[in-house]
């Protein structure tokens, strides 16, 4: 595209133009100058006006509605069933069977099994009577309250074995292979379990009255018999010594006569020995006082 020549602005036009522009300008800076300074020192200055603003409150947001979280619905707990209430028994013990007691006349295979039984094990029954070994039990005890022995009414047999003696020095003395005879009757008392014998002397005591009974006492009992019974055997002395005998027609008897002086059931006590007599004797002490 051409140029208007007219349109065109000269060197020197442009450069009085410039010149004129900035005279006036700086006249008019000069004036503006001037003013400001003639104001500051002609009054005090005002303060500024403040000019508030109005400021236009936001609308406020809508938000949109949130919709509302569903509740969470919690179940009542059901009620229990109350636990069926169930009458509690209580347990019952352990039945006891106990021999029904016989009648005193029947009582021979009852009492030989009390006894047995008693014996915990030991080889009895061949010793035990056969017939009435109540009634011939309590007669037995009957003698030996007053210190006699009923060998007719014994309930047990006495020993098979011999009594023998031994010759020393032209003297006769008691052989002390003759204490191992009452072996077996001394193991017997001695091993008998205190308690269970009083029990069974408890379950026996009406047949044992009744055939104490029988004897015609009648200002005693039974068991103040054989308390009497017990103290004669342990009243009875123990020999360690060798003891001397004599012989009496075809028997033999103590050369001491204090030992000879003794009641038999006494005397029985010593030819069973020490070691037997000491065995008899502590289960006695052991009896005694159960039966007051």
């Amino acid at each position: 595209m051409q140029v208007n020549p007219e349109d065109r602005i000269t060197p020197q036009e442009e450069t009085s133009q410039r010149s004129n522009r900035l005279s006036a300008l700086l006249i008019l800076a000069l004036i503006a100058i001037a003013a400001g300074l003639w104001m500051y020192f002609t009054r005090a200055p005002e303060p500024a006006p403040v000019v508030e603003v109005p400021v236009e409150a936001p609308e406020p947001v809508t938000l949109p509605a949130q919709p509302a979280e569903p509740q969470e619905i919690v179940p009542e707990p059901e009620a229990l069933p109350e636990p069926a209430t169930t009458a509690v028994q209580p347990e019952s013990e352990p039945d006891v069977f106990v021999d029904p007691i016989p009648e005193l006349a029947d009582s021979d295979a009852f009492a030989a099994k009390k006894a047995i039984d008693l014996g915990k094990g030991l080889p009895i029954e061949p010793l035990l009577a056969q017939q009435d070994l109540v009634r011939q039990f309590v007669v037995f005890m009957d003698n030996l309250a007053e210190g006699q022995l009923a060998r007719k009414q014994s309930p047990v047999k006495g020993p098979e074995d011999k009594f023998s003696v031994s010759e020393i020095t032209a003297k006769t003395y008691l052989n002390p292979d003759s204490y191992k005879r009452y072996n077996l009757y001394a193991n017997f008392i001695a091993n008998m379990d205190e308690q269970k014998l009083l029990e069974t002397y408890a379950q026996m005591s009406p047949m044992l009255e009744q055939a104490f009974d029988e004897l015609g006492y009648g200002d005693m009992s039974f068991k103040e018999r054989s308390i009497k019974a017990i103290d004669q055997m342990l009243a009875a002395p123990i020999i360690e010594a060798p003891i001397e005998l004599v012989t009496f027609s075809v028997n033999y008897k103590f050369a001491d006569p204090k030992l000879e002086a003794l009641p038999p059931a006494q005397k029985l006590m010593i030819r069973m020995g020490p070691t037997n007599s000491r065995k008899v004797k502590a289960a006695l002490k052991k009896l005694r006082p159960l039966l007051q």
